[in-house]
């Protein structure tokens, strides 16, 4: 197979512009590679922090205030959304969602009701004074996110987490 030929022909000079020279050229492509590659890591960098930051926040994971306007598979659609999952991507057997103000839920943390924490001995728990409108989402089908099947149920009570010196860090339990 023959390949056409170029012609030769030569295309006019926008007037006050240069071509740029083949020189010119090799400069530029390794710079728009270094580019393209400072963008994609920075983006990855982004996706990341995304992830590992606003996913481990209590607020994120637990509070739903306003509750949110989900008429029908309140729990599928908000684990879904939230991607609320276990070690190795599995389902969690149980998920509370709490319909609280956030500042509400951060007054625990100056309850005088403490305890031991059940699974860490050495770590303090806080129980509210209050008790809290809630959601508990228990796994009814299912086993690998996000294939996981949740019933709901309303419920109030008393909400216990771990504090450090800026609020709640993570939800323990409820009791009711």
């Amino acid at each position: 197979m023959r390949w056409p030929q170029h012609s030769g022909t030569s295309y006019p000079a926008v007037e006050g512009t240069q071509r740029p020279s083949a020189e010119d050229v090799k400069g530029i492509s390794p710079l728009m590679i270094l580019m393209v590659i400072i963008y994609l890591m920075l983006l990855f960098w982004e996706n990341e922090q995304n992830e590992e930051g606003e996913a481990s926040t209590i607020e994120h994971l637990h509070v739903d205030y306003p509750q949110s306007d989900v008429p029908v598979r309140y729990c599928n659609h908000m684990v879904l959304q939230r991607v609320i999952r276990g070690p190795d991507n599995t389902c969690k057997k149980e998920h509370v969602f709490i319909h609280e103000r956030p500042r509400n839920i951060n007054s625990v943390c100056l309850s005088p009701k403490t305890m031991n924490c059940q699974n860490h001995s050495a770590t303090l728990c806080f129980q509210s004074l209050t008790e809290f409108k809630m959601t508990v989402c228990q796994l009814v089908e299912g086993t690998r996110y996000p294939a996981c099947r949740y019933h709901m149920s309303s419920v109030e009570g008393f909400i216990v987490v771990t504090c450090d010196n800026m609020g709640p860090v993570t939800f323990q339990r409820y009791v009711k």
